[in-house]
C-alpha cells in the first residue's frame, strides 16, 4: 500500500501586494473593505512584507518526509500552493492511503472543519481515490507538548506565562476553548509552571463576539498588580506568521511597554525536531 501525508496550513501573501487578492480568498471570494485591506497590508509591511508562513510549512513538510520516507504534500486554504493544485500531485503519486494533518492542533469547525471541507472539495475535483484519514485534533500529543515546552523554557525563567491561542467566534467555539486550555496546562506541568494565565490573540476584524478574554485585558490587570516581566507563548501556531511577528512582537509588546512591562515570547515551533517528531507520531496513528 503506498501511503503519504497531506499537511493543511492556512496560506499567507509573500507581497504586500498579494494582499489584497488574499483578503479574497479569506473572504469565500468576496472583496475585503478597503478599510480591511489597508490595515493588513499595514501589518505585513511592519514585518518586513511577507509571511514566512509558507517557507516554515514547506520546511516542516520536508522535515518530516525524511523522517517517515513516505511522501508529503502540503497546500494552502487561501494562498498558492492552493489545496485544489496540492491534489493534482496527489493524485499524479497514486497513493493509496493519505494521512491529512492541518497546522492547527487544537480543532474547530472554522479552522480544522474548513480544511477537512476545502479538502474533501479539491478531492472529488481532482479525482483522488485515495482514502483519507483525518487527524482531527493533536493538542494532547505528548511530543507536541515537549516541543512547545523545549522553545519555552529557555525564556520563562521569573516571569508570568500568558499562553495565547487564536481566536475564534463564540458562536464557533465548541470544544476549541477546552483543546487549546489543555495544551496551554499540559506545558505548564511539563515545565512545572505555577504562575501562568491564558487568554485569546488576533480576534477578527468583524462585529462578531470573539472569544476572550483578550491579551490587552491581561496586560492591563498585570500592571495593576505591579507584575514587570511577562512571557508570551502562543500555543495555537505551529510557526511563524503576522500573528506571532506582529500581533505579539510588535502591538503587545508596544501596549505591555506602555504599561511598564517587559514582554518575550518563545521562539516559534518552526523547524523544531521534537514537533516534526509530533507531527511523525500524528501521521501514524492515521496510517
Amino acid at each position: 500500500m503506498k501511503q503519504g501525508v497531506l499537511l493543511l496550513a492556512h496560506g499567507a501573501p509573500e507581497r504586500v501586494e498579494d494582499v489584497e487578492s488574499y483578503l479574497t480568498f479569506v473572504r469565500g471570494g468576496r472583496p475585503g473593505s478597503p478599510r480591511i485591506v489597508e490595515e493588513v497590508e499595514r501589518r505585513y509591511q511592519a514585518i518586513g512584507g511577507s509571511s514566512p508562513l509558507l517557507a516554515w510549512t514547506r520546511t516542516q513538510a520536508d522535515a518530516l518526509e525524511r523522517m517517515l520516507g513516505i511522501p508529503v504534500f502540503f497546500g494552502m486554504r487561501n494562498w498558492h500552493p492552493f489545496i485544489r493544485e496540492t491534489m493534482d500531485r496527489v493524485r499524479d503519486a497514486g497513493l493509496d492511503r493519505i494521512a491529512a494533518i492541518a497546522m492547527a492542533p487544537q480543532f474547530s469547525e472554522l479552522s480544522v472543519g474548513l480544511y477537512i471541507r476545502r479538502t474533501e472539495e479539491a478531492r472529488r475535483e481532482a479525482g483522488v481515490a485515495a482514502e483519507i484519514r483525518w487527524a482531527r485534533s493533536f493538542h494532547d500529543e505528548p511530543l507536541l507538548v515537549e516541543a512547545f515546552a523545549e522553545k519555552l523554557e529557555t525564556v520563562a525563567a521569573g516571569g508570568k506565562v500568558l499562553f495565547t491561542a487564536h481566536s475564534v467566534p463564540e458562536k464557533a467555539l465548541a470544544g476549541y476553548d477546552r483543546e487549546a486550555r489543555t495544551t496551554a496546562a499540559a506545558v505548564a506541568a511539563r515545565l512545572g509552571l505555577a504562575d501562568w494565565d491564558f487568554a485569546y490573540q488576533s480576534q477578527g476584524l468583524t462585529d462578531d463576539r470573539w472569544l476572550g478574554p483578550t491579551v490587552e485585558s491581561c496586560l492591563d490587570r498585570y500592571a495593576a498588580g505591579g507584575i514587570r516581566e511577562v512571557v508570551v507563548d502562543p500555543i495555537g501556531f505551529v510557526c511563524d506568521h503576522v500573528e506571532t511577528l506582529y500581533d505579539v512582537d510588535v502591538v503587545f509588546r508596544h501596549y505591555a511597554a506602555e504599561r511598564g512591562i517587559s514582554l518575550v515570547r518563545p521562539d516559534a515551533l518552526n523547524g523544531s525536531e521534537k514537533f516534526t517528531a509530533a507531527l511523525a507520531e500524528v501521521a501514524k496513528r492515521c496510517l
